[in-house]
């Protein structure tokens, strides 16, 4: 049986699965919440090995990232499920003139059969976190993790079956041919976290169905540095946000822009940053991490030369090492800047001012997030209100995702749609409206 058969198969199975009725009860979805919260708890250790075959990365990151993270969203959602699945009450008689006795409201319900395509970077928690609102929400879903990363993706197919509904969830693994042939399929929804050219692939062949999406793609996430805050508290923040997978997480810090005097001095205290997080050599760090293959070593490697080198730029494609780097005085047409580095490089640009600073964000595509280092709250409001970004975040970059209450999301060219918490619940349910009038 070929792969297109095959999906034809997998997903006719799922949706009469669906149609059956049996995943809507919240009895069913608790149930595989809770089931799924033990596929984490249970295999703490086969995740981290997983990762770090596939991405040399650091233990306790694995544990932090891809296992408590996922948890953390599993509890809240048990926690919150019957209230946020609450039919909500709407008033119909002031404007609609209609008979006394008459109600009217909207409730959620279940989509159907969902597809989840997950990318490389976290190929744990960007695959199974969107099943958290998929499953609570009641529908079945077809999983597809990335293939860049094999470890991680057998390892999921082997467990998934294992603790949850089989009938309701699948794994495919694979590569394009296998994404292509479930593409084809007619889904209810599709959830793709990734790149946007391959996003525009997905929502070309969801147009075919007219299947809604959820687009999680990325961007040039900028941070905006202030004259005279604190550079040692900024620096630390920076190397652990923008570093930390080694720089392959999609709203880690992109770019810096800031005063020419401050530049000089956030330098040397990221340098100071660096060190103290990683030590002297980085690549005998345990803690530091390594691209996830030769391909993306390669494109990472030759941004190097977009401007002066202030530390770092040691590589190692066996290893496929790249030092944690900071790029000085880079120009804005520089060759870094033209596309979203996913990686450990950080140019540093300069402006004059804020106005500036304003002026450099909206000229380019609307990132995923934005970040900003001040004091100064007309600062803050003055970024908040006059750029546009899927999420704003003051003081610690990549901070905000971890509130489930928060909705997680691009927009333009970064994504479109939403999840997390109630998110998720939205993003995987229709809201459908209902009206009831007596006949008497």
């Amino acid at each position: 049986m070929n792969a297109i058969e095959d999906a034809d198969v997998l997903v006719a199975r799922l949706r009469a699965t669906f149609r059956s009725g049996r995943t809507k009860p919240i009895a069913w979805r608790r149930e595989q919440l809770t089931r799924l919260r033990a596929l984490f708890t249970e295999n703490r250790e086969a995740i981290a090995d997983a990762l770090h075959v596939d991405l040399h990365k650091p233990r306790a990151e694995a544990y932090a990232t891809e296992v408590d993270f996922p948890v953390r969203e599993i509890d809240h959602t048990l926690e919150h499920l019957e209230e946020w699945l609450r039919p909500e009450p709407v008033d119909p008689a002031a404007l609609a003139h209609l008979p006394v006795g008459s109600s009217a409201g909207t409730r959620y319900e279940p989509l159907g059969t969902v597809l989840v395509i997950a990318p490389w970077n976290y190929p744990v928690q960007l695959l199974l976190v969107p099943v958290v609102g998929a499953l609570a929400s009641g529908n079945t879903a077809v999983l597809k993790p990335s293939e860049l990363t094999p470890a991680g993706s057998a390892l999921i197919a082997r467990l998934v079956p294992q603790y949850l509904d089989p009938d309701a969830v699948a794994v495919v693994e694979g590569g394009v041919p296998e994404t292509t042939a479930l593409l084809a399929q007619r889904f209810d929804h599709i959830f793709y976290t990734g790149n946007g050219t391959v996003g525009r692939i997905v929502m070309r062949a969801a147009a075919e169905h007219l299947t809604p999406v959820t687009l999680e793609l990325g961007g040039k996430s900028p941070v905006f540095v202030d004259r005279g805050v604190d550079l040692a508290v900024v620096a630390d923040r920076l190397a652990e946000t923008k570093f930390r997978n080694a720089g392959q997480t999609c709203v880690a810090p992109d770019y810096i822009l800031t005063d020419p005097v401050t530049a000089r001095a956030l330098v040397a205290a990221l340098a100071e940053a660096v060190e103290i997080r990683y030590g002297r050599d980085p690549q005998t760090s345990d803690t530091y991490g390594r691209i996830v293959n030769e391909r993306h070593f390669d494109r990472i490697a030759a941004l190097l030369s977009s401007g002066p080198i202030a530390f770092g730029g040691e590589t190692d494609r066996a290893d496929r090492y790249i030092a944690p780097t900071v790029l000085a005085d880079v120009k804005p047409d520089a060759p870094v800047m033209r596309e979203e580095i996913f990686g450990p490089v950080l140019p540093i640009l300069t402006v004059a001012d804020l106005d500036e600073a304003i002026s450099f964000i909206n000229d380019r595509d609307k990132p995923l997030a934005l970040y900003g280092f001040t004091e100064n709250e007309t600062t803050r409001q003055r970024l908040a209100d006059e750029t546009s970004s899927g999420g704003i975040g003051f003081g610690l970059p990549i901070a905000h995702l971890r509130i489930p209450e928060l909705p997680f999301g691009g927009i333009g060219e970064s994504g479109m749609g939403a999840y997390h918490g109630p998110h998720s619940i939205a993003t995987f349910s229709h809201r459908k409206a209902r009206l009831d009038v007596p006949l008497g």
